[in-house]
């Protein structure tokens, strides 16, 4: 009778045992699965950077420019007022450094495949920087709306990664054909796009 109150006792502490140790488990696979989530939301939900632009070359250009990452796609807007009437370049360069008064110290465009300067899509080539012409109402004011998914927001690859590069709002027209920066003429606001 003795032995048989040891064997109940021994069942009822194994039984205990392994269900404790079930817990455990459950516990530290919930939290594996929790932080796994909070992961993906955190590479599911678009990454935004926002800048404000700076007159250059004694212009009164102002202006914003707002990137969003989302699905492997930048989409840049950006508005402008202060502009002449008339269509204007706008390009990536490759230092996020407006500090020079003309612009200047942003270097030339970003071309980190090395490409001839060129019209966005080009057959013929282009600078990952080239992002074309766009025109202003008669009150100086502009919406540009851009998008590709040849640019990216922090990634790894150097070819993509917009960061530590400035945004240039030239006074004239892109031609698309000048090399190396299609004489677009002055820079006439910049940011430096630095997260």
């Amino acid at each position: 009778m003795k032995s048989l109150r040891i064997i109940a006792l021994a069942l009822i502490f194994i039984t205990a045992f392994s269900c404790k140790q079930a817990k455990k488990e459950a516990e530290k696979t919930t939290e594996e699965v929790e932080e796994t989530v909070e992961q993906i939301v955190e590479t599911m939900e678009p990454q935004v950077i926002t800048f404000t632009m700076e007159p250059k070359s004694d212009s009164n250009v102002n202006g914003e420019v707002m990137f969003t990452e989302e699905d492997n796609e930048v989409i840049m807007r950006a508005t402008f007022t202060g502009l002449d009437e008339g269509e204007h370049a706008i390009h990536l360069h490759e230092k996020a450094d407006c500090s020079s008064a003309d612009g200047k110290s942003t270097g030339g465009h970003w071309n980190p495949t090395f490409e001839q300067h060129g019209k966005w899509g080009s057959e013929d080539g282009y600078h990952k920087g080239d992002i074309g012409n766009f025109s202003t109402d008669s009150n100086g004011n502009a919406i540009v709306d851009f998008s590709t998914d040849e640019w990216c927001i922090g990634c790894d690859d150097d070819t993509k990664n917009i960061l530590g590069k400035a945004v240039i709002v030239h006074q004239g027209v892109d031609d698309y054909t000048s090399q190396p920066s299609g004489a677009a003429g002055a820079r006439i606001a910049c940011t430096g796009i630095i997260q």
